[in-house]
């Protein structure tokens, strides 16, 4: 009986290992495309700012953001979404 409780523990303990080795590479893809999609941000940006086009006023003036603003919500903690 012993024998095979180890073997779970033992596979339990490979599977969260692998668990967070695969999400650790998720991760870190993740990552790169966040700053792909960043560094095209920054380049539209530019770009607008180039033809004279103020971002921030545009922001500020338009009614989506003032709506954007009042609804924000603070986000869970991922053990609250696990429940």
């Amino acid at each position: 009986m012993a024998k095979k409780q180890a073997a779970n523990k033992d596979e339990q303990i490979g599977f969260h290992k692998g668990a967070l080795s695969t999400l650790a590479k998720e991760r870190e893809e993740m990552l790169k495309i966040l700053n792909v999609v960043e560094q095209l941000m920054k380049l539209h940006v530019n770009s607008l700012k180039d033809l004279g086009v103020d971002l921030e006023a545009a922001t500020q003036d338009s009614p989506a953001a003032s709506k954007g603003a009042k609804k924000k919500k603070k986000a869970k903690p991922i053990e609250d979404l696990l429940r």
